[in-house]
Order: C-alpha cells, then sequence, then structure tokens
C-alpha cells in the first residue's frame, strides 16, 4: 500500500485495517503522533489528513490510500507550501510559539495541540480565544496548560499575519 506522509510516498506492507498511529511509529518510525487512549478521544495521536485533523489511533491505513498526511514532523514543510515559501523554516510558527509560551510541560498532548491548533490558523488565521477554545475541545491535557496553549496559538496567528 502507497502512503503520502509529509509529502514523501512510502510503501508499506500491512494489514489494511492497521492503525495509522501503527504504521507512523513502528513502519516509517515517526514519533509525534503518540498512543494516548487508543479511542480517538485525547488527540495525542492526531495528524492532518488533506488538511483536517483525523485521530490515527483509529484510522485504518487502507482508509488514507491517495490523501495527504501531515505529521507534526512534517508541518514546517506543510507551512511552507501553504506560503509559497522556497524553504520550510525550522519550526512551523506554531511550534516557535508553544516553545516561547513554554506551552508544553511534559510533551504528551504537545502533537495533537500543534496539529490541531495549525488545522485551525489555516482556516482561520486570526481566531478569536472562543475559536480557539473551540477548537482544541476534546485535545486533553493532562498538565493544564491550556491557558499556555491559547496564548501559543495567539501568538502563533500574530507572527503569521506579521510575517505577510
Amino acid at each position: 500500500m502507497q502512503l503520502n506522509i509529509n509529502n514523501v510516498s512510502h510503501s508499506v506492507d500491512v494489514a489494511p485495517d492497521t492503525p495509522l498511529l501503527y504504521v507512523l511509529t513502528n513502519e516509517i518510525g515517526l514519533k509525534g503522533a503518540r498512543f494516548g487512549c487508543g479511542l480517538a478521544q485525547c488527540g495525542s495521536c492526531s495528524v492532518l489528513v488533506d488538511g483536517a485533523e483525523v485521530r490515527s489511533c483509529v484510522t485504518a491505513v487502507s482508509d488514507l490510500v491517495g490523501s495527504a498526511i501531515t505529521t507534526l514532523e512534517g508541518l514546517p514543510a506543510l507551512y511552507a507550501r501553504q506560503k509559497g515559501l522556497t524553504a520550510p523554516p525550522a519550526m512551523h510558527p506554531l511550534q516557535e510559539a508553544f516553545v516561547a509560551e513554554q506551552a508544553p510541560q511534559c510533551g504528551y498532548c504537545y502533537n495533537g495541540m500543534t496539529i490541531k491548533g495549525a488545522e485551525l490558523l489555516a482556516r482561520n488565521p486570526s481566531p478569536s480565544d472562543t475559536d480557539i477554545r473551540e477548537a482544541m475541545s476534546g485535545h486533553i491535557c493532562r498538565c493544564g496548560t491550556y491557558p499556555r496553549i491559547i496564548a501559543a496559538i495567539r501568538r502563533a496567528a500574530a507572527d503569521i499575519g506579521r510575517a505577510q
């Protein structure tokens, strides 16, 4: 089966019902998406599929043939393509904002929060706090750094707006 992951074609030989999360971590070697609950409840396994967030722990790889899958590792290149940059930055502006706001503590939610935040900013470059809270509902932060996560998304939105 051929999968387009971070704009690179990968051939994988797995059962069609294998969850994408297992293919990403065990077959491809990407470690951004994490196993959290295994029930699509926490968001730690999130990836973008054709620009929309998907929970990879419950999504079969056979459902994704022909789709563009973006993981945490692929966010800088995706941002570069979205903005027409000649080269990807070292980090997506949201990743930089998470560091600047000291949003990740244990790091468990970081993948899902960043994936969902990047999806939000791609479709709404100037989200309100209400927009951010609504978008991030369903993502669990075990450390409770929600105010810092909101601040990071706000910062990234401002940084992206200034860069245009």
